[in-house]
């Protein structure tokens, strides 16, 4: 039973501490980053191009390759179709020179020629059987290992590296980039919901309000000093006051919905949020002063993957031109066969050494190295203009951010100024219509302007920190 109540009391305590989750804009942030599919996958191709980077480098080391090949061979190879007889030659003391052995014409001395081949008779032949020239080849394996040593490849190799660096560096860019975006949807859905739970307070605030009206008022009425009219339309601005509060309670629970689906968490968490405890949300901090706009540009990750990418592309026009210029390497391999001809024909494995070098140099390919070269140093041109296009937008996302943000803080400033008249005019109203001066319109409109004021003040600030959140992102001091 104690072990039963125990568990009870620790079941209870968990489900407390869980509906007092109070999560703070940083505590979104860190877990969006952490759920963020993008920017897993922006890690992944960091740690790819690391890789790639890796196996870059490689290219200046030798490479060491094996081969190995097998064939089968219907027939034997045979270098002679038939037993081949050869002319022999004897040393001549006279002459001190070899003469081919051949019967000659004992009259004349002259060699007697075969009817059929027109050539001297021979006296005496050397025989090679065909069959010492036929050699077995059924069965052929061979195989070699290579190494080979880039020597010059014309900048190719170095090319690589450091095409495989500034790919490295790019995609580091652009994880960069879409943090700052994960950041600035986190924050717009986080200000969002803090604004829909003001608002809801703002509308509980407002059915209060009405709901004191319209107690004081049905009391009037049953003293005869308010008519049904009054009564009536008390009551209507009551109920709408009612399908307003469950618009922001729906409202509400989507944007909770939202932020949660942002933060990468299940769309029923339950998240209490700092900033929503607040009373009135304080657009604290200022926004930057004077600010440089190179400095802007070399702070933008988006204008920083266009420059690494620049550096690509002037990379890839030295790969293309080394296309056109001579490749030197040295080659060193071990040969081995069965059968092997090194020492005759044997059916047994038998290889060995050999080193070299290999040169190659293009001499004529009709212009399609060239036209490679021209194409990269095309594609090169127009990098560095869309570099300079993308800087213009740049300026022009800076100042309208500025413009929108001094804005919001102008309007802030004038929302809070129309809030306290609207407050002053609603006391002035409620205390006019219990001396019996308004009547329960001028209350209801008095609410109604609170209610606007009000609403308004909540848009004001929340407007102010999400252009504060963009004006940092687009001048590139968004933290993260």
């Amino acid at each position: 039973m104690r072990r039963k109540l125990l568990l009870s009391l620790l079941l209870l305590i968990a489900i407390g501490s869980r509906a007092q989750n109070v999560v703070s804009i940083d505590s979104c942030r860190n877990m969006a980053l952490r759920h963020n599919k993008a920017i897993a996958v922006a890690d992944q191709n960091i740690v790819g191009a690391g890789y790639l980077k890796k196996a870059a480098k490689a290219a200046y080391l030798p490479g060491i390759d094996f081969a190995a090949t097998y064939m089968y061979n219907q027939h034997k190879i045979a270098l002679l179709g038939e037993d081949a007889k050869l002319p022999t030659m004897s040393f001549d003391p006279k002459t001190a020179s070899y003469k081919y052995n051949v019967v000659t014409n004992p009259e004349t001395g002259a060699p007697i020629l075969d009817p059929k081949t027109g050539s001297p008779i021979p006296t005496e032949v050397a025989v090679i059987p065909k069959e010492a020239m036929t050699y077995d080849i059924h069965n052929v394996v061979a195989g070699a290992v290579t190494l080979t040593q880039p020597v010059y490849m014309g900048g190719s190799i170095r090319a690589m590296n450091e095409i495989t660096k500034y790919a490295e560096q790019l995609a580091v860019s652009m994880r960069n980039s879409a943090v700052q975006d994960v950041i600035y949807a986190v924050d717009e859905a986080y200000w969002t919901v803090v604004s829909l739970v003001q608002k809801r307070r703002l509308a509980e605030s407002y059915a209060g309000l009405l709901d004191s009206l319209y107690n004081n008022v049905q009391a009037m009425y049953d003293e005869g000093v308010a008519t049904k009219s009054d009564v009536l339309t008390v009551e209507v601005k009551r109920n709408q006051a009612q399908v307003t509060l469950t618009r922001a309670d729906n409202g509400l629970s989507l944007a909770r919905m939202a932020l949660a689906q942002v933060c990468g968490v299940p769309v029923n968490t339950q998240m209490t949020l700092q900033d929503e405890q607040l009373q009135n949300v304080a657009a604290s901090g200022e926004a930057p002063g004077a600010f440089d706009m190179q400095q802007v540009y070399e702070r933008r990750q988006d204008l920083q993957s266009l420059r690494t990418g620049i550096k690509i592309f002037e990379q890839q026009e030295k790969v293309a031109r080394a296309a056109m210029l001579p490749k030197l390497a040295i080659v060193a391999s071990y040969g081995f066969s069965n059968p092997n001809t090194i020492d005759g024909f044997e059916k047994r494995f038998g290889g060995g050494f050999s080193v070299g070098a290999v040169l190659q140099v293009p001499i004529w390919h009709w212009g399609g190295n060239l036209n490679k070269l021209r194409a990269a140093q095309a594609e090169t041109a127009a990098q560095r203009l869309q570099l300079e296009d993308a800087e213009s937008m740049v300026d022009l996302q800076v100042s309208q951010a500025r413009f929108r943000y001094d804005e919001a803080m102008k309007t802030l400033a004038m929302t809070r100024t129309n809030l306290a008249s609207a407050d002053q005019n609603l006391q002035n109203a409620e205390y006019g219509f219990s001396e019996g001066v308004l009547t329960a319109d001028d209350v209801t409109a008095a609410q109604t302007a609170w209610l606007e004021a009000h609403s308004e003040e909540i848009d004001a600030a929340i407007s102010v920190q999400l252009c504060r959140v963009y004006l940092g992102k687009v001048l590139g001091l968004m933290q993260y």
